[in-house]
């Protein structure tokens, strides 16, 4: 029996039941076959992340494919399409909640703009090196914010999902807590969740650090042990390692370009890149105080100057060796986010071959994916676990 095999259920097991469709496939499901137990009236269970289906699919900002991001409504229809986890980015109010929003700078994903009585806040700042101008969390207590409707991201790439904007507003992270405790109890297991600490060093300078709160959060709602249905993430190791000390939930290091450096390194004067966090001495570094990495697929699988895949690195190879899981990101059924292989027609926003992607991806052995598109990524995952 191979390493990977030790380490957690074979695909063919976990993902039998996914000829039912991809309803079948949701916590129900998957939970029953990995031996989960009940949750408790605070989300804890006696169960283990290695226990999650192989390949797990993460809803990455719920269902954002169909549904604007970071919403309850986005964060059901993932839930409610049979995704494994489902993800929340965290980011701090001006009077100190934590909020989900894929980043602070709230311009393109609410309709702030629209209100005349914050006019005046939007400004510019640089956050981790970048010079944005917006309007920013930090600068609406959390009432104020709730004044406010999130809308979609990227309109021109998803027309359709402007229908909602306006529906939701911006959800607070304890809110996400009860829903998914209260999905829970209704479905008769947990619900697993994905949360990123988005900018740490940034919010940490402004005396808005988010490991404390998130860790108060956690041990509130019973997810602060080893065995909780939740992962922590962050692409600033120092935000994992604090959070580490604070709780015990299973972590995850995320991983962008190979020329980039993580925001924390770049303020502690750390002269590493992510290319030297990949390596086997990285990897062994990482696996001190992490159970896992979540690397650009291009890390996986890298492009050349056309956009077209080229021969995987030995990163996953590299990562199961020191006992890291690998949850890579992010998979997007339109042309214009799959590699050139997989582009169908000549209309950007027109689906692709995102199934000849996902199982090019799934070939190499990565444990789970980040998709926009839940429902394609678990049909993709049953065809890969039947082959």
């Amino acid at each position: 029996m191979t390493e990977r095999a030790q380490t957690g259920p074979g695909r063919r097991t976990l993902l039998g039941a996914a000829v039912l469709g991809s309803a079948a496939l949701g916590i129900t499901g998957t939970a029953n076959a990995a031996g989960r137990g009940a949750p408790d009236a605070k989300g804890g269970h006696h169960g283990s992340f290695r226990d999650l289906p192989v390949p797990t699919v993460i809803g990455h900002r719920g269902a954002s494919g169909y549904r604007p991001e970071h919403t309850l409504g986005s964060y059901q229809l993932a839930l409610d399409m049979g995704a494994h986890i489902v993800e929340q980015d965290l980011v701090p109010t001006k009077d100190g909640h934590l909020v989900c929003r894929h980043e602070n700078d709230i311009t393109a994903t609410t309709d702030v703009a629209d209100h005349p009585e914050y006019a005046s806040r939007r400004t510019t700042k640089k956050v981790d090196g970048v010079s944005l101008t917006g309007w920013f969390t930090e600068d609406f207590t959390l009432a104020e914010l709730k004044t406010l409707r999130a809308k979609e991201r990227i309109p021109g790439n998803r027309q359709r999902n402007t229908l909602y904007d306006g529906r939701w507003e911006i959800p607070t992270f304890e809110e996400v807590l009860r829903w998914a405790d209260k999905e829970g109890r209704r479905r008769g297991r947990p619900v697993w969740l994905y949360v990123e600490t988005k900018h740490p060093t940034y919010f940490r300078g402004l005396g808005l650090g988010l490991e404390e709160p998130l860790a108060r959060l956690l041990r509130r709602y019973g997810r602060h042990r080893a065995d909780s249905p939740l992962i922590l993430q962050s692409f600033e190791p120092g935000s994992i390692q604090r959070l580490s000390e604070l709780v015990a939930t299973p972590r995850v290091v995320l991983l962008s370009g190979p020329k980039e450096r993580p925001w924390d390194f770049v303020e502690a004067g750390d002269p590493r890149t992510v290319a030297d966090l990949v390596t086997p001495a990285g990897l062994k570094w990482i696996a001190s105080f992490a159970q896992g990495i979540g690397p650009t697929l291009d890390l996986v699988i890298p492009k050349d100057a056309s956009g077209r895949l080229t021969a995987p690195t030995t990163l996953v190879a590299d990562a199961h060796a020191r006992g890291l899981i690998l949850h890579p990101y992010t998979m997007r059924n339109e042309n214009s986010f799959l590699p050139a292989d997989f582009r169908r027609g000549t209309d950007p926003n027109a689906y692709g071959d995102a199934f000849g992607a996902f199982r090019t991806y799934f070939a190499t052995g990565i444990d789970g994916v980040f998709s926009d598109n839940p429902d394609t990524a678990l049909l993709a995952a049953a065809d890969f676990g039947s082959a």
